[in-house]
């Protein structure tokens, strides 16, 4: 590390999924010292394998659960604010199937998502008729009837790693791909072992462990605590296929099963459309979830009972899963769990405190943080008040004129690179694209091309300033231009990648 040895953390956040990095944006930007540690990649697990949607969660009113809802849709908001190069509005189509949930009451239910959204900017729900209508060409032709709402869809690995990034620049320590091995608490701080990638173990002080761990949290628990406590996890994986695009439009799709789930179609990528999810229970965390074959029927056998043309699961160009760590509320099947989280903190009166996350989503990442500093507020005196819901992520003050305008002054400094390079940068790093241009003007001065629009200058501003350290966290997490590039073209940047490791060593 580099701070001295004496140097004690205010805060040691164990995991740096979309929780941790938001905790730790958060606290560092209220001029805590903290340390972020992950023993694999940022986002690299659950926050990088969602379904990539910002959504107060249509379906949780079933359950009742208003005020999730509230919270999720009022979030929903912020990051739409604070991070409009990386959420954009997504319309949802909604074909009806009569032998499901009844007309009525999914007009209800828009109805009242619609109301607990107060002041939102998105589109209201509406009903639509299918026949002649582009939202119902792809569909089959008994579907007459449908209706239309609106959530976000996101870049869940890029959304995680921003706050990373943000963290760092208020001056958090970031360290990924390490490892906490061991804790004990000590007078009014905790001793943390650290291990390192490379083997090498160090130790460091905090006042306050946060386990953040996600899918492995009753793990860290039970190797800083002796055991994982009362409260229990629900494991839940859930798989995702990446098709050839399905259809022409910008619509996505939510569709209703008959046990009772629902499955989305989301345009991905713009080439491609993403189907998913399942919720298959586990028993353990694995730390490299796939898919099975049962689930990608089960995605193809319910995306062909509402489209025209038969999906087989041979089509897809990519697959991915992640683990979904539910807090356990002993309801009985994994869609009836609640996506509510709840905040346990170990430690008495004069003891360093040890606060556990179980459970939460991806959309109410930043609320989370501000609740888990106000648990912590009596070992925090003068703790300075909330500020991340007004403060755009890194890239994100795009200005009055949006992506648009980010895109013509893009293009005014660079008039030889082309629109679509232009563009997926922007959208990748939105105002910081200019830093990864730098003073290129064709893209020969971009350095070396690995196919997709993925040049050696983005490659080197991914190590420089994102952690990136393997093809895979550059293909599949900080881009994903592994959808469109050759076996050749990923070992080429493979080779590159460990070229610039052996000149930094």
């Amino acid at each position: 590390m580099t701070d001295s040895a004496e140097t004690v953390f205010d805060l040691l956040v164990v995991g740096a999924g979309i929780n941790g990095a938001g905790l730790a944006r958060d606290a560092a930007g209220r001029g805590l010292k903290v340390l972020l540690v992950d023993q694999g990649d940022i986002g690299g697990a659950t926050s990088s394998a969602s379904t990539k949607l910002i959504h107060g969660g249509l379906r949780y009113l079933e359950h009742y659960e208003f005020g999730l809802v509230r919270e999720s849709l009022a979030e929903r908001e912020i990051l739409l604010s604070i991070a409009p190069h990386l959420v954009h509005e997504q319309r949802f189509v909604i074909p009806h199937t009569p032998s499901q949930r009844p007309r009525w009451m999914i007009r209800l239910g828009l109805a009242l998502y619609d109301g607990l959204a107060r002041g939102s900017s998105l589109k209201r729900a509406q009903g639509v008729d299918l026949r002649g209508s582009p939202f119902g060409q792809p569909l089959r032709t008994e579907f007459a009837r449908g209706f239309a709402y609106s959530d976000l869809a996101t870049d869940d690995a890029r959304l995680t790693l921003l706050n990373a990034v943000s963290a760092a620049q208020l001056g958090a320590q970031v360290r990924p791909r390490t490892r906490l091995v061991d804790a004990r608490r000590e007078g009014k701080a905790w001793k943390a072992v650290l291990q390192a990638g490379d083997g090498a173990r160090q130790e460091c002080a905090a006042r306050i462990l946060v386990n953040a761990a996600g899918p492995w949290a009753a793990e860290v628990r039970r190797t800083i605590a002796g055991d994982a406590g009362p409260e229990a996890l629900r494991l839940v994986k859930g798989s995702h296929l990446v098709l050839p695009k399905l259809y022409e439009g910008e619509q996505a799709y939510l569709l209703q099963n008959e046990d009772g789930r629902i499955v989305f179609v989301i345009p991905f990528e713009d080439d491609f459309s993403l189907l998913g999810t399942t919720e298959v229970p586990l028993a353990a965390p694995d730390a490299a979830p796939r898919m099975d074959g049962a689930e990608a029927d089960y995605l193809c056998a319910l995306a062909n009972c509402f489209f025209g043309k038969p999906l087989r699961p041979e089509q897809a160009v990519w697959s991915f899963a992640g683990l979904r760590a539910l807090y356990d509320d002993g309801r009985g099947s994994a869609s009836a769990v609640s996506r509510e989280y709840r905040l346990i903190v170990d430690g008495g009166s004069g003891e360093p405190p040890l606060l556990s996350i179980y459970g939460g989503k991806l959309t109410t990442y930043r609320h989370l943080a501000e609740r888990v500093l106000a648990r912590l507020r009596p070992w925090l005196p003068g703790l300075r008040p909330s500020w991340s819901a007004q403060v755009h992520l890194p890239g994100g003050g795009l200005g009055p004129h949006g992506l648009p305008g980010l895109l013509l002054e893009l293009a005014r400094r660079h008039p030889h690179l082309s629109p679509e390079l232009l563009e997926a940068l922007a959208r990748r790093h939105g105002t910081l694209a200019a830093r990864v241009l730098g003073t290129a003007q064709t893209e020969a001065e971009l350095g070396e091309h690995f196919g997709a629009g993925l040049y050696a200058a983005e490659v080197n501003y991914l190590t420089a300033h994102e952690w990136a350290r393997t093809a895979e966290d550059i293909l599949w997490r900080r881009t994903k231009c592994g959808l469109k590039i050759d076996e050749a073209a990923r070992g080429r940047l493979a080779d590159y990648l460990k070229g610039k490791a052996t000149a930094a060593s």
